[in-house]
């Protein structure tokens, strides 16, 4: 199991929260959010899992995912639905996007 599995999992409990205030104004976002922080989660595992060019696409598939848990973030901050984004978080989202990169590109 890659270790970024572990941040990612701790990633789902701050976003979890964040989508929490998200639902509030956007119910559509936040079940985005949540169900693309867990495809990452979920992505991991199945990548440690496999081997050959099914890991590589699951490694795509959570890195992809990981992408848009940014971007919904960014989102729900452009529409004022959250004040910031926890630095911290984005720096795990970070972590978490550039060791799957670096996996996938091997």
């Amino acid at each position: 199991m890659l270790r970024i599995y572990s941040v990612a999992v701790q990633c789902c409990a701050v976003v979890g929260q964040l989508a929490e205030v998200i639902a509030r104004r956007d119910g559509a976002l936040a079940d985005q959010l949540r169900r693309a922080m867990a495809s990452v989660v979920l992505n991991i595992a199945e990548g440690s899992g496999s081997q050959g060019k099914n890991r590589n696409a699951r490694y795509y598939n959570a890195l992809g995912s990981a992408r848009e848990v940014t971007a919904a973030l960014e989102v729900a901050l452009a529409f004022g639905y959250v004040p910031a984004i926890d630095a911290e978080l984005l720096a795990a989202l970070d972590r978490i996007r550039a060791t799957l990169y670096r996996v996938v590109r091997r």
